[in-house]
């Protein structure tokens, strides 16, 4: 039976380009047609339970059973087989692949919710889970500023270190900051983005995370930069900041808040920002409807995560006072970003062997396939949002950002980047 569901979900999924499927007896099956802009790759199944597993929970199911080695690609690696199968079924073409059925987003809905409440104890368990791995795994794949987040990739940008100083200048533009002002920057993983913020317009920046591991590094690294006065950091719940900040950032930490704080965390910024203020949120969303955390995810990858829609999101920011000032759709710039963090991983395979095992290898790599042609074939895309408390804290035209990108290019002698800079910002991301 099992045997039977993984066959019809085969079927269905693949259209183009062919699969051969290798069961354990050795019996073969092939879905698709041959194409020639197609792949043609091969999936081997070690063992007999293998399609059980699958067909009790496909997310999970699959996700195991690579892991474990007991389902083999063929032909290609993780990342041309989650390609291949994503491709098939695009969003924006009807494909379903991130919508599970009635029963399973039912389940889905009730655990993610309770997973989503996210008090202070399970924020710092489940932050700690994915953050304060070995240091040395970040240093394998990510840029030297260590941005764990979307890069921003305008024209004429090609390298991943270029394109996270070009996000930074991006968020700094889009900040409008100026020397001493007071920044707070909620989720700032690794003190990169709070030392460039600082150091391309003299305002103090403050960074909160609940990484034990980021912020030891990020305080180290303010100290040898001789910026601790200036940058610096504290292991603090959002909850518990006081004060008023001129500026506020966030990059890649709306995705832990959860459901049930989204209204809470947009009081709490809007009681932080001063009247005059400026925040920027950089997220993961959904370009479609509300949805739900997929089970390896949610067990393996980001517990107590959640990626949200852009209704729900303006949904807990109206009722605070904020006003949206500003919103930019980056649709292909994370799957860029991810490619490159796969990319790198796969030339360090020994190394995080090394450091971890073959498995997590596996679950890693898994990760970020799924995650890139989430973005390439899925409907994740990422969200910056502008929002102020006062209408007038920002030109009323985007031209200043384009320019302030301009300006920080030329100081830093990205000549050759300047113009494109100037014309992406303006025109819209790619």
């Amino acid at each position: 039976m099992s045997m039977l569901l993984l066959d019809a979900a085969l079927r269905r999924l693949i259209k183009r380009g062919t699969l051969t499927l290798t069961e354990a007896s050795g019996r073969t099956r092939t879905y698709g047609v041959a194409d020639p802009d197609w792949p043609n790759l091969g999936m081997r199944l070690a063992d007999r339970k293998v399609p059980g597993a699958i067909a009790r929970n496909p997310s999970l199911g699959m996700a195991e059973c690579y892991m474990d080695g007991r389902v083999l690609i063929e032909g290609g690696d993780i990342m041309d087989f989650v390609e291949f199968v994503r491709r098939n079924n695009p969003w924006d073409k009807g494909g379903d692949l991130d919508n599970p059925g009635l029963l399973d987003r039912l389940r889905l809905a009730i655990v993610g919710r309770l997973d989503q409440f996210n008090h202070r104890t399970a924020s710092r368990r489940n932050v700690a889970h994915h953050y304060d791995l070995d240091d040395r795994l970040y240093d394998l794949f990510l840029d030297s500023n260590r941005q764990y987040s979307c890069a921003y990739w305008p024209d004429g940008v090609t390298s991943l270190e270029e394109a996270q100083v070009a996000k930074m200048d991006h968020i700094a533009a889009k900040l409008a900051l100026a020397p001493g002002m007071r920044v707070l920057d909620i989720g700032c993983g690794w003190g990169g983005l709070a030392q460039h913020l600082h150091k391309v317009s003299g305002a103090e920046v403050h960074g909160i995370s609940l990484s034990t591991e980021q912020i030891g590094y990020a305080k180290d690294w303010a100290a040898r930069e001789g910026v601790a006065d200036k940058v610096t950091f504290g292991l603090t719940d959002f909850r518990d900041v006081q004060g008023r900040y001129d500026r506020i950032v966030s990059v890649g930490m709306f995705e832990h808040v959860g459901v049930p704080n989204f209204k809470p965390f947009f009081r709490k910024c809007h009681d932080l920002l001063a009247d005059s203020g400026v925040m920027l949120i950089h997220t993961i969303g959904r370009a479609g409807p509300p949805t739900v955390t997929d089970d390896f995810t949610r067990k393996y990858i980001f517990p107590g995560g959640y990626i949200p829609s852009l209704s729900e999101t303006m949904d807990a920011i109206e009722p605070n006072k904020l006003m949206l000032s500003d919103l930019e759709v980056l649709r292909r710039h994370y799957g860029m970003t991810l490619r490159e963090w796969y990319r790198r991983c796969v030339t360090q395979e020994a190394r995080i062997v090394e450091l971890f095992d073959a498995r997590f290898y596996r679950m890693w790599l898994y990760y970020l396939a799924g995650a890139a042609t989430a973005f390439e074939h899925g409907d994740l895309v990422n969200f910056q949002l502008q929002l102020v408390r006062d209408r007038d804290a920002v030109p009323i035209t985007r031209d200043y950002i384009g320019d302030e990108e301009a300006r920080l290019g030329a100081a830093r002698g990205d000549r050759g980047n300047v113009v494109a800079l100037q014309m992406g910002s303006r025109a819209g991301a790619a």
